[in-house]
């Protein structure tokens, strides 16, 4: 994309993790996943690559493959606290606009970061943008594992649910768990694109009960009355390590390309 805007990117990378402890630094085919992560994000053009972390470790490895990372505090909730800080460090202006790259998706298409970086700089009214793509297996309406998000005339979200919505009223009560081909919901990709100016706001922000019960911070942005548009895609994309058994599949999947 030739007239893409400029963007920064930051890789928030967590060392403690529920499900796969230090997986940031485990071997993916011969290198740690963030590395991989790392030189994906270098490809997609970005004005700065930066990994954000709050482990020795980490710190010490990135800086090892050469690349530019920045301690952070070890009390962040999530990874949108950690972009803040990172933005505030670097001194960044309200109006410039930074990716958060999940540490743990060394697939991620870059196609998709253009796409969602874009759909935010098209929208003057948004100050963050996200990515949803058609769901598939009428299934996954009904998995509250899978995150559905529906959106207005003008492609931004009005809500983000792990259940399933809308409900079809006169469907569901004909033919439960049989979707119209028509049916509006999304599945929610978790990429983020943020300007700075609403990274600086964030910290203020309480925790909204809508994320309390749902156990998503995006709707904390919808709570405040934040306008969030959502860059479509064709297809889910590749899965991320979120536990040994991902991380097995995927160095299976590299070491035969």
């Amino acid at each position: 994309m030739s007239n893409l805007p400029a963007f920064h990117i930051v890789i928030p990378a967590r060392h403690a993790s529920q499900r796969f402890p230090q997986k940031m630094l485990a071997d993916l085919a011969g290198k740690p996943v963030v590395q991989w992560v790392y030189e994906l994000a270098l490809k997609a053009g970005a004005e700065s690559v930066t990994i954000a972390t709050d482990h020795e470790d980490i710190f010490s490895a990135a800086e090892g493959f050469g690349a530019d990372v920045v301690m952070t505090r070890t009390d962040h909730e999530n990874g949108t606290e950690r972009l803040a800080e990172v933005a505030s460090l670097k001194g960044w202006s309200g109006d410039e606009i930074v990716v958060n790259v999940q540490g743990d998706e060394p697939l991620l298409p870059i196609g998709l970061i253009h796409n969602a970086v874009q759909a935010l700089a098209d929208d003057k009214e948004s100050e963050m943008a996200t990515v949803a793509c058609p769901i598939h297996r009428e299934e996954d309406i009904f998995n509250p594992s899978v995150v559905k998000v529906v959106c207005d005339a003008k492609g931004r979200a009005l809500y983000f649910s792990r259940a399933t919505m809308p409900w079809d009223r006169d469907g569901f009560a004909q033919s439960p768990q049989q979707i119209a081909e028509d049916y509006p919901a999304l599945r929610h990709v978790g990429l983020y694109v943020y300007r700075v100016s609403l990274l600086g706001r964030y910290a203020q922000m309480p925790m909204s009960p809508l994320e309390k019960w749902e156990k998503l911070e995006q709707l904390r942005f919808l709570h405040q009355g934040i306008k969030v548009q959502v860059a479509l895609t064709k297809e889910l994309p590749p899965h991320g390590v979120d536990t040994p058994e991902d991380l097995a599949a995927l160095t299976k999947k590299l070491m035969t390309q």
